[in-house]
């Protein structure tokens, strides 16, 4: 049976560094009530005029292909990821591959904010699995400063800049992603959004007078629904795919909040030391958290292990992939 092997793994992040200190002179906050709730010391941000989400995409994909030997010509496909597009239209992904010379591949964006990346690798893998794409580039790009209100004490501190990128190909040995579960609940609108700048409300004086153009949170409740359907969806895809806890040897959720990542790490009985965690530097990096935690530690990932990755964002949206390693 064919599947899509994961031949390549990349990221980038910002050069520019805000630390909780920094932070501190720009609103009302401490390192110690970040620390505290989040988990978060510092973010990357994107500081350079003109340049977006993709700035960050291509760098991503950049370093993917000059790591793997690949031709910009050879990739069919790219997937790009993003809450941030660089513009309405047209699309974040066709910049990335028009910039990179992908003189045969056909490029589309997804939105499904932080879980964006995961529903990516799944349509990559499909497109893998039926024979119509050989070679995929799935990139997450995520200028998350963009969307931050700074004079928000309880949003501003938790969201970085960054990408991460990924080259899936057909393989019959067993391995890259073998199953996924995705759910998504409307319910959550209002609690994780951005009120204007889509078609039900238009950018206006008014809309910016009020504020309506960046991520408005309800902590709480995004905090309670985090926990309970990533720990449910990361169970339900081992099921799936015929394994139990103790034979994950990696588990990496979305970087959002450290004590998300331990709670649903808790209950899922997982054993710390196996539980991926770099949100201490990069922050909230939307839909690229995953792969940038993946290739902080690519280092620890050997070929056969086998991975859980789950993430949660506005929507509601959730799921899970399992994977076998093989890079």
């Amino acid at each position: 049976m064919i599947t899509a092997r994961i031949t390549g793994l990349a990221s980038y992040a910002p050069d520019d560094i805000l630390d909780n200190e920094m932070l501190s002179k720009i609103v009302d906050t401490n390192d110690e009530w970040i620390t505290t709730r989040v988990g978060i010391k510092e973010r990357r941000i994107l500081k350079e005029p003109g340049k977006g989400s993709s700035y960050l995409g291509i760098k991503a994909v950049e370093k993917l292909l000059e790591s793997t030997g690949t031709k910009p010509e050879e990739v069919d496909l790219l997937i790009c990821a993003t809450s941030n597009p660089d513009y309405r239209f047209p699309s974040t992904g066709s910049i990335i591959a028009h910039n990179l010379n992908m003189t045969n591949a056909y490029s589309y964006d997804i939105q499904a904010a932080c879980a964006g990346f995961l529903v990516a690798l799944e349509d990559g893998s499909a497109y893998i699995r039926s024979g119509l794409r050989k070679k995929v580039v799935v990139v997450a790009a995520e200028k998350m400063s963009s969307m931050t209100n700074y004079t928000d004490r309880s949003t501003c501190p938790l969201f970085g800049d960054g990408a991460g990128a990924m080259l899936l190909e057909p393989t019959e040995d067993g391995t890259g992603i073998i199953e996924g579960v995705f759910h998504i609940d409307g319910n959550g609108l209002e609690h994780l959004w951005m009120p204007a700048g889509g078609s039900v409300l238009p950018a206006s004086h008014e809309t910016v007078d009020a504020q309506q153009h960046y991520v408005i949170q309800d902590g709480r409740n995004v905090y309670k629904n985090a926990v309970t359907d990533m720990l449910e969806s990361s169970l339900e895809v081992m099921e799936k795919a015929g394994v139990t806890v103790d034979d994950i040897d990696w588990f990496a959720s979305h970087q959002a909040n450290l004590r998300i990542i331990e709670a649903v790490g808790s209950r899922l009985g997982i054993d710390p030391s196996k539980v991926l965690v770099n949100i201490e530097k990069y922050g909230n990096t939307s839909a690229a958290s995953i792969p940038l935690c993946l290739d902080e530690y690519r280092d620890k990932l050997k070929k056969g292990d086998k991975i859980v990755l789950t993430a949660f964002g506005a929507g509601f949206t959730w799921g899970a992939l399992y994977i076998i390693w093989d890079l």
